[in-house]
């Protein structure tokens, strides 16, 4: 149920074709050195948030979501050098959209990350 990384993985469950996955380290290639530690260190962040995190590895995107429910709370879109966040903190309201270009904007999203961890359902 639990993969190496500590999050649910959502094919296990029958949700999701056997398409071959995307590993998250692929996100990783081609992305500025800044912008790679900055994916890095919010996906580390996310998967402290809760056990119950799951992370989607997607084409063009790592989408984060909370229990089996899979209430997203959290898109990342890697750019070669920024990422689109995408924080979701309730079905009904629309996302708010960042353009993270440097570890320090990452500091300053962690705490919109967790409200929308606890305040989605």
């Amino acid at each position: 149920m639990i993969n190496d990384d500590g999050c649910y993985n959502m094919n296990e469950f029958g949700l999701y074709s056997d398409k071959p996955s995307i590993s998250f380290e692929k996100h990783l290639q081609g992305l500025d050195e800044q912008i790679r530690a900055s994916l890095v260190d919010i996906r580390d962040y996310v998967k402290s948030l809760g056990e119950n995190v799951i992370e989607e590895v997607r084409p063009h995107r790592v989408v984060y979501a909370k229990s089996l429910t899979f209430r997203t709370f959290l898109d990342i879109q890697p750019k070669k050098d920024s990422l689109i966040v995408s924080i979701k903190t309730s079905r009904k309201e629309s996302p708010k959209v960042l353009n993270v270009k440097n570890i320090q904007q990452v500091e300053d999203i962690k705490s919109q990350i967790r409200n929308a961890y606890q305040t989605i359902s």
